[in-house]
């Protein structure tokens, strides 16, 4: 599925389930939930830190998911075609970053 649509199906989604979106304030306060849920089972799964016995039966798909479901809602709610920002940030981080990233030494 592209962006588009998951857009799409995320505002046929809160008009079927939700009552309306919740204020974007309230969403900001909900992404930075999420990123922090996935935060903590990146640092406990693939960091120092020791997973802990709840930690383990955290879905880190599930965690990203939730971000991106909150992501699609901001997008919707303000009005961004997140699908057409996208493209145009990927064009520019490749123009940018193709021989940066190639010439790095620290990724040799």
């Amino acid at each position: 599925m592209d962006i588009k649509n998951a857009q799409k199906e995320v505002d046929t989604w809160i008009k079927t389930h939700g009552v309306r979106y919740f204020n974007e304030l309230t969403n900001m306060a909900q992404l930075t939930e999420e990123v922090g849920e996935v935060a903590r089972i990146i640092a406990r799964r693939y960091g120092e830190q020791s997973e802990k016995e709840s930690d383990t039966k955290k879905d880190l798909g599930e965690e990203l998911a939730d971000v991106m479901f909150v992501v699609l809602c901001l997008a919707n709610q303000t009005g961004v075609d997140l699908q057409d920002a996208f493209d145009k940030k990927l064009d520019i981080k490749t123009k940018r970053d193709h021989d940066r990233h190639h010439n790095n030494e620290k990724l040799h």
